[in-house]
């Protein structure tokens, strides 16, 4: 009796030594998680300071924001399943090592040319980091309340990523030159790097099925054009040539998806999307990040550049947003238990439609708090429907599975904060390019604001325009959020109509 006593004490004791090693990997899975929303969030901010030393075209710099993304987004799914494959852990300290030797190299870029060519290989590196961390939750968290309460954690690293960034860069963009926001990636992945072997568990599913490399291939030559299309369009107009690039990303979309219903073994598992909840989330996530990505960086231009505040101004304006999304993320279970699923899905996405409204009372000379106000409550939708979309993907798939899932959830997020930037940044800068049309200055506000220097009084007037010009554009683009927004809302509100179709019943 006593040693059957003894046997059960120290299963108890094996089974908290594991916990507590499970939580503190989760811990270092959050690492990754905090890279890439700190490299977003902190080059908004550094964007004014690059387009002074390197002068980048228009189109180079929205390159230089996107080319992060959209190879992020276009590789998602194929390192999700990567890393089922070979291994998650390994797949993911693999990716890190890219990630930060393109880190050095964008820090020391001499030119905008190679700058995007670094950014290119953050955005492979980066590729493996969300997907091979939310899908090892799976395997760390098998129990339900504790995994809902990992990707919580995991998804307000990401909104805490947002909010530390702008402020850790703001104050070094304050005291160095702007390479200093690539620099700060390297000591976060050396401690991945000391940790991540010791906590984190390895994990790498059975499959005989061969690696779709066709849907690979397929996938970017479906993303690639029609981000070049779209981009090309708000830099130079549109063209012949422009429109048939436009419509070959089209057409080879189209194939992808027909390829991806007939081969065995498929990067993107079609069938997901006959879950109504499932696909609640991912338009959630593609529409949320679309709106917040956009935005966040016209109003970090916004505050720079027409309010007239210093890098660590803007830093600390953009804090309460963040803030919100990180409390919201870690709460949204909660919200959902008070108010049920539909209404929490729906409320979170009119919130941010909401806080995105505010921004139409932006002028040359507004008062900060209207700005402090609209982002704050956005970022309250952003945090519950974020968290809500990764639980959804993570629970609706088995464990040997969850890194291509991951992968498709992750893809959502990436491709949504890329698009907002090129859909979004594009109309405003169109809209900035009609307003100065004739004036004989630059595509940018940041050009034409050098460009008007020294001109005397001629050039304020010009500046003033400029600025005028380009709140114009934010409130264009912000517009177009809200009613994006909005219609996602009447949709989620229309189509979960059954109380089958929501997360929780999944």
């Amino acid at each position: 009796m006593t040693t059957e006593c003894r046997t059960t004490d120290q299963r108890n004791r094996d089974t908290s030594v594991a916990d507590r090693r499970t939580w503190l990997g989760l811990a270092v899975l959050t690492l990754p998680v905090l890279l890439v929303s700190m490299d977003f969030s902190v080059l908004y901010l550094a964007i004014p300071s690059i387009t002074d030393a390197l002068d980048p075209s228009a189109a180079q710099q929205l390159w230089i924001l996107d080319i992060y993304g959209f190879l992020i987004a276009g590789l998602l799914i194929t390192m999700g399943n990567v890393g089922d494959r070979l291994g998650r852990r390994r797949i993911l300290l693999a990716g890190a090592a890219m990630f930060g030797i393109a880190s050095v190299i964008a820090a020391f870029a001499p030119s905008a040319g190679v700058l995007i060519a670094a950014r290119a290989l953050m955005g492979i590196g980066g590729a493996t980091l969300m997907p091979s961390s939310l899908s090892l939750i799976a395997n760390m968290f098998p129990n339900a309340r504790d995994r809902a309460r990992a990707i919580g954690v995991w998804t307000a690293a990401f909104a805490g990523g947002s909010a530390i960034g702008p402020v850790v860069g703001g104050v070094l963009l304050h005291h160095f030159w702007w390479g200093v926001v690539f620099l700060i990636n390297v000591p976060v992945l050396a401690v991945l790097f000391a940790l991540a072997p010791r906590l984190v568990p390895e994990y790498r599913a059975p499959s005989t099925d061969p690696f779709d490399f066709l849907g690979v291939a397929l996938s970017l030559l479906a993303i690639l054009p029609i981000v070049y299309s779209i981009k090309t369009v708000a830099a130079d107009g549109v063209s012949p040539l422009i429109a048939v690039i436009g419509v070959v990303g089209v057409i080879m979309f189209a194939v992808f998806l027909l390829q991806q219903r007939r081969t065995r073994a498929p990067l993107l598992d079609l069938m997901l999307f006959g879950n109504i909840a499932f696909s609640a989330a991912v338009a959630c996530a593609l529409v949320g990040m679309m709106a917040l990505g956009g935005m966040s960086y016209l109003t970090g231009v916004y505050l720079q550049s027409v309010m007239g505040h210093d890098v660590l101004a803007a830093a600390l304006a953009g804090l309460p947003m963040s803030i919100a999304v990180a409390v919201f993320s870690i709460g949204a279970s909660r919200v959902t238990a008070w108010v049920g699923t539909r209404t929490a899905l729906v409320g979170s996405v009119a919130l941010a439609a909401l806080g995105n409204l505010g921004l139409l009372w932006l002028s040359t000379d507004s008062s900060l708090w209207i700005y402090l106000a609209s982002t704050s409550i956005a970022g309250i939708g952003y945090g519950v429907q974020f968290s809500l979309v990764s639980e959804v993907v993570v629970g609706s798939v088995p464990p040997e599975r969850s890194g291509a899932a991951s992968g498709i959830s992750e893809t959502s997020f990436e491709l949504g904060t890329a698009l907002g930037l090129a859909l979004l940044g594009s109309l405003a800068t169109l809209v900035f390019r009609e307003h100065i049309s004739g004036a004989g200055l630059g595509d940018t506000l940041g050009e034409t604001l050098h460009q008007a220097t020294g001109m005397g009084a001629d050039g304020a007037a010009l500046a003033d325009a400029a600025r005028a010009a380009f709140v114009d554009g934010v409130h264009a683009a912000s517009l177009a959020s809200v009613i994006t927004l909005t219609v996602l809302a009447v949709v989620l509100a229309v189509v979960m109509r059954n109380p089958k179709d929501t997360i929780s019943g999944r």
